[in-house]
């Protein structure tokens, strides 16, 4: 969860907006904006790329939002490390794994999607009719509206937690009422949450990315340093409060800083007639009542792991290891895209904004394919090198690359709904992918208990799996029924020529590690995953050049740019 924020915008010369670029070693960028769609572009501030009030493309947007959830990876897997070697995989781990689900819930439900990106979409709105005045006092009053609403939710949540944890509770007392204890210490955090969220879309409706890049490596950093802090006299409860002064300082203040920055005058009213609020209202409904597989699919891990000691902490830090390089690509992709995909739809150029999408569902498939391949391969060792030690045994680590290369198989699926979903939002049409989804997440209940009855937590990983693909696919083809975005626009040959690369070069890690010696320690683990990584990247260019991949053009094209 994390905001977007902005900077005064500038001057300059007029230039093309490349949607998302995507190439395989960087993050994912995006297809051409025809010549006739450009926008001014500032001058290059102090600190030009990174500068607070540089103006992206949606190219260099990416980049940047990719770079930031890279940062923000890497310490994030310190945060997982030093959570794993600290309090290992246990009760107490179990416990701060549940203890983000009501808070999460809701999160997803009065704030969510519906925070920034429906905001976004209906201030590019205001913004292109010349109403920023207008759209000003919608953000005031939205947020005040929803201060009493959010408020009033998280005082209720706070007396129902007791009832809430019971639905996870394998019927250990401690275990229990650490997870309620941890749960009221983070509900606060969503308020701070969802100011920042709205907040945020001023700095993305001006294209200026760097706050939202930057919040949530502020968030995970105060979760590392309540552990630091605190763990020695609060045990594992300093990490929730770690994240709550986290959703403070980074969404939050950062948000805050950047719209005072961008001149927005926060005004206290209050009016359930305004224009800016019943559009938020229609769009944002249909986010808040429905429920997607996206969301849901963690919160059903761990209800139906919750019977053996230790599987939920073993599926979630799988879980946050495949989220990395979901994150550098399909999240940063899909937050990139949406300011671009809604200026392209208002201005009523439909034309370009299908192109746009379908080459940035192409780019986004292919690097997610090719990545898969090399976290299935190197699942093991990577591991055993960010989570094995302390508390954190052999096994648990083993356990866990099972998880996650499984996990690794719907790369793609997850990276591309993002592209997908944004595209219904920057056309304001909510209702069809969240109805969709509640449908597709009730269907997948039975799977997942199912495969779970019948092969245990990794039947679980496998339900996971086919639920996005299901999701993803119904996405797509409910972009094609409605015409907003055709199937056959996605480029099939460049996504068979990735599909190729992942699968050579995953076979190549396999046989690697299949004839390589079996030792132990960290310094083998970084010798195993240097070498893959390496026979990964030139087994994978090696099938890109022979199959003639516009990736690889598309890449050196970026670079020189």
């Amino acid at each position: 969860m994390t905001a977007t924020n902005q900077g005064a915008s500038g001057t300059g010369s007029k230039t093309q907006i490349p949607l998302f670029a995507a190439t395989p070693a960087e993050i994912p960028a995006a297809a051409e904006i025809p010549a006739q769609a450009t926008i001014s572009t500032p001058k290059r501030g102090r600190f030009g790329f990174f500068g607070l009030s540089h103006k992206h493309t949606a190219s260099s947007a990416a980049l940047l939002l990719g770079f930031f959830a890279l940062v923000s990876r890497v310490i994030g897997l310190v945060r997982d490390k030093y959570i794993a070697y600290t309090f290992g995989a246990g009760s107490a781990t179990d416990a701060y794994n549940i203890a983000f689900n009501l808070p999460d819930l809701v999160n997803y439900l009065l704030i969510g999607g519906a925070a920034s990106i429906s905001f976004v979409t209906i201030l590019s709105r205001y913004r292109e009719q010349g109403r920023e005045d207008e759209g000003e006092e919608a953000l005031s009053v939205i947020l005040n509206t929803m201060a009493l609403v959010l408020g009033t939710a998280l005082l209720l949540a706070e007396f129902l937690v007791p009832y809430y944890i019971r639905i996870y509770s394998k019927h250990d007392p401690v275990q229990d009422a650490l997870s309620i204890y941890m749960t009221r210490i983070l509900l606060p955090g969503q308020l701070f949450f969802f100011a920042g969220g709205v907040l945020a879309s001023v700095a993305l409706v001006r294209k200026q990315f760097t706050y939202q890049a930057i919040s949530p490596l502020i968030y995970t950093l105060g979760i590392i340093v309540g552990g630091l802090v605190g763990a020695h006299w609060l045990g594992i409860p300093s990490l929730a409060w770690g994240a709550l002064i986290g959703s403070i300082c980074g969404p939050f203040l950062v948000n805050a800083f950047a719209a005072r920055r961008a001149g927005v005058r926060y005004r206290p009213i209050l009016d359930f007639r305004n224009e800016g609020l019943r559009d938020w209202v229609k769009m944002s409904l249909p986010m808040m009542l429905g429920v997607t597989v996206v969301f849901m699919d963690t919160q059903i891990l761990q209800y139906f792991a919750k019977h053996a000691t230790g599987d939920i902490s073993r599926l979630m830090n799988a879980k946050k290891l495949f989220t990395a390089p979901m994150a550098i690509i399909g999240q940063a992709a899909g937050s990139a895209s949406l300011p671009f995909f809604a200026t392209l739809y208002s201005r009523e150029k439909h034309e370009d904004f299908r192109n746009a999408v379908n080459r940035s569902v192409t780019r986004i498939l292919s690097v997610a394919l090719l990545l898969s391949a090399a976290l299935f391969g190197l699942a093991r060792p990577l591991c055993d090198l960010v989570l094995r030690g302390g508390h954190y045994t052999r096994a648990d680590a083993a356990e866990t690359a099972l998880f996650l290369s499984i996990f690794s198989l719907s790369l793609a699926f997850w990276s591309s709904q993002a592209i997908y979903i944004r595209a219904f939002y920057a056309a304001g049409q909510t209702l069809p992918p969240m109805l969709a989804g509640t449908i597709i997440t009730i269907v997948s209940l039975p799977i997942y208990w199912f495969l779970y009855t019948h092969f245990g937590v990794i039947g679980l990983a496998w339900a996971s799996n086919l639920a996005i693909l299901t999701h993803t696919v119904t996405l797509a083809v409910l972009l094609h029924k409605r015409y907003l975005v055709p199937l056959w626009g996605l480029d099939r040959k460049e996504i068979s020529r990735a599909l190729a690369a992942a699968l050579i070069s995953a076979a190549a890690i396999l046989a690697l590690l299949q004839f390589a010696p079996h030792h132990s320690g960290y310094i083998w683990d970084i010798a195993l995953l240097i070498t893959g990584s390496l026979l990964w990247a030139a087994s994978g260019y090696a099938v890109l050049r022979v199959t003639n991949s516009t990736l690889l053009t598309q890449l050196r094209r970026r670079k020189a740019a």
